[in-house]
């Protein structure tokens, strides 16, 4: 380039659309991983779960949701659409839970690097003007130089110190502690996305049934979904690999306050797990409310109880059928209980038309303190003084061949009012006694039988969400509990005017300075006058 030649323009900038689709991205991901962006993320989820506690779930009650829908009309139509019934496995809720997953780890991360980066770093260097610190003292003393480093790196002892000596002859001392805060911080958000992580894996891998067994040595084995009375599974739960166990409930006891409350609830029984399968090995077990039997990475708890009444009928030929199926309890203390016993093949009947026009249902009441008053069955207590029931016998088609599922506990309320179930009989009944129908055919209350229900769970991730709730709390003591602050000593040989030792301290809390004034003070009297403080 000659003396006459101008310089070469500089190229001017171009936004390109590749440029700008860049930094699109780059801002997305750096408002995405920012902890701002996470703590939003953690608010929207907790309140995206509020429908999930408040409006029945399709995979817990499929019939109740079934009918909340009938029942609010095109806004339970709108809340279907949009996933309102199944929240956890919803589009939004999942979306949700994912971008928070990637915003902790894409904060995390960064943080992490920039951590272990201070934790080998040395402490800074002390500042020119240490007066000019929040915390500053300073003095001239007698003692030399060595004297006054020497007791300041004694005192200093658990700081991270380094000393060094400066251009005019001054020496230093730079201390920091504290470090283990920010520890406890990433802790704190690393077992909270562990805690995330347990909790999604768990709806994968996760189920629980409920089941219900007589309290007379019936057994319950863990060998299906068709083994529950009601199985809601994990994601990836299908019901053909659960663990293998047996439960053999042999009696059923229970403790009440003399208003009638429960106190307490037991039930002996014997397990089957592992090797006892095979050697048919029954181990004995007390089970109690709020004490789970723990066996081959499942839970049993007892969650309740009932009674079974048992119903005997016999048809006009002499033909008995005996059934005994359970009722539930009408209110907590199981004074009163209601359901309803069906027996939905007559015998000697081979015509499915004629034998759906001859079934039998007893529904009604049943008491085990039963009391009459004016005709009408009221329930004396829990406990089995004086067992009776007040039942409707009906005649007719139960609805049972028509595809549709129906609970045990009553029957097809559109049966009845089509005319084709019709009540034949309404009777009070102690044990033993009889009420004859139209036809000739007998029904006898015989006696109850108690039932207890239980809960299986099976949750691989519990001791993991355990272990990460732990280190959670002890995360957030760290944070809470540990301040950073920084501390420099500057030595002056002679002071500046040639005798004594000028000694100059200073202080920095690198967080809020609550309670760093105290301990400042302190340290910094005991390194000017060099006696320690009690």
């Amino acid at each position: 380039m000659t003396a006459t030649q101008a310089p070469p323009e500089p190229k001017p900038y171009r936004n390109s659309p590749g440029r700008r689709v860049l930094a699109f991205l780059r801002n997305t991901w750096r408002g995405l991983t920012a902890m701002r962006t996470a703590l939003i993320l953690l608010f929207l989820l907790a309140l995206a779960a509020l429908p999930g506690a408040l409006l029945p779930q399709r995979t817990l009650n499929a019939p109740k949701t079934a009918e909340y829908i009938a029942a609010h009309g095109w806004w339970g139509t709108l809340l279907d659409r949009l996933q309102f019934f199944d929240v956890y496995s919803s589009v939004w809720f999942s979306a949700i839970y994912l971008l928070l997953m990637i915003s902790l780890i894409g904060c995390l991360l960064p943080r992490s690097v920039e951590y272990f980066k201070a934790m080998r770093a040395k402490p800074v260097l002390t500042p020119r003007n240490l007066s000019r610190l929040p915390h500053f003292s300073g003095a001239t003393t007698d003692r030399d130089a060595d004297d006054v480093l020497a007791s300041a790196s004694a005192r200093l002892k658990g700081w991270r110190t380094v000393e060094r000596e400066e251009a005019d002859g001054a020496r230093t001392i730079s201390a920091e502690r504290g470090y283990l805060r920010e520890t406890g911080n990433l802790v704190f958000h690393f077992a909270m996305l562990g805690l995330i992580l347990a909790f999604a894996l768990g709806k994968m891998y996760t189920y629980e049934g409920q089941v219900i067994v007589q309290a007379d040595g019936s057994q319950f084995c863990n060998s299906g979904i068709y083994a529950y009375d009601s199985f809601t599974p994990g994601l990836r739960v299908d019901g053909t690999e659960l663990a293998p166990f047996c439960v053999k409930v042999n009696d059923f006891s229970a403790e009440y306050t003399e208003a009638g409350q429960p106190v307490q609830y037991k039930s002996n029984v014997q397990y089957q797990a592992g090797a006892d399968l095979e050697s048919g090995t029954w181990r004995d077990y007390l089970l109690e409310v709020n004490s789970p039997l723990r066996l081959a990475g499942d839970r049993v708890y007892l969650l309740g109880n009932g009674w079974t009444p048992i119903f005997t009928v016999t048809w006009p030929d002499g033909a008995e059928r005996t059934l005994a199926t359970q009722w539930r309890p009408t209110d907590p203390t199981g004074t009163l209980n209601e359901g309803a016993t069906k027996f939905a093949d007559p015998p000697g009947i081979t015509d499915p038309f004629e034998r759906r026009t001859k079934q039998i249902a007893i529904t009604g009441l049943f008491a085990p303190d039963g009391l009459l008053h004016g005709g009408v069955l009221t329930g004396g207590g829990p406990e089995q003084t004086n067992p009776m029931v007040a039942i409707d016998v009906m005649r007719g088609d139960l609805g049972l061949d028509s595809g549709q599922s129906q609970s045990i506990f009553s029957i097809d309320q559109s049966m009845v009012d089509d005319g084709r179930l019709t009540r034949v009989a309404r009777s009070n009944l102690g044990v033993g006694q009889t009420v004859t129908l139209d036809d000739g055919t007998v029904v006898r209350f015989d006696g109850v039988q108690r039932y207890v229900s239980l809960q299986i769970s099976h949750d691989p991730t519990q001791t993991y969400v355990l272990g990460f709730a732990i280190a959670m709390l002890l995360g957030l003591g760290l944070s809470l509990v540990i301040k950073r602050r920084r501390l420099w000593v500057r030595v002056v040989p002679g002071g500046g005017s040639g005798t004594g030792t000028l000694v100059e301290v200073g202080g920095l809390a690198r967080t809020d300075q609550a309670g760093y004034g105290e301990e400042f003070t302190r340290i910094a009297e005991e390194l000017l006058t060099g006696k320690k403080k009690r």
